[in-house]
């Protein structure tokens, strides 16, 4: 089985108070409902992420990001284990959103965040107060589901309110 992904890109949001390289693994057995990247279901779409692949991207933006995120993956867990040990070994915290509630020690072990929970319209996402979806930080055991929601000035995870 491949692991492929579409092409990464540099992300603000997805772990707070972090510059992340985020990479899309095709192959999702999840298949939420409303889901927003319905080509991740296909693991044939995109391209495979070798070590050397992942290595390139990395070195590419290593003076830009301090860590490196994955949508999925969690269904092939020795070739994710295999990219977690490099970016950890680079220095970078990592993460992984999962649609699973659960993910086994052998992958978490490796995470400084991880992101559970399948996306359900009804319940929102990490800015939902209802939502199911949790954002931890693995290293302090800390839920951070508070730094996705809005706060009272209506700015949220940095962007600014710009007067007209």
């Amino acid at each position: 089985m491949k692991f492929n992904c579409i092409r990464p890109s540099i992300v603000f949001q997805e772990v707070p108070d972090e510059i992340s390289l985020c990479f899309s693994i095709t192959g999702c057995k999840v298949g939420c409902k409303g889901c927003h990247s319905t080509e991740l279901w296909n693991e044939n779409q995109g391209v495979q992420l070798t070590n050397n692949l992942f290595i390139d991207w990395l070195n590419k933006y290593k003076d830009l990001i301090t860590c490196v995120c994955f949508f999925g993956g969690e269904w092939q867990a020795e070739t994710l284990i295999e990219k977690l040990i490099i970016a950890n070994n680079l220095g970078l915290k990592t993460c992984l959103y999962s649609g699973e509630n659960h993910i086994n020690i052998s992958i978490s072990q490796h995470l400084t965040f991880l992101k559970t929970g399948k996306w359900t319209p009804e319940l929102g996402g990490l800015n939902s107060p209802t939502t199911n979806q949790t954002f931890y930080n693995l290293k302090t055991g800390q839920k951070l589901n508070y730094l996705f929601k809005p706060t009272d000035d209506n700015t949220h995870l940095g962007e600014q309110n710009v007067a007209a």
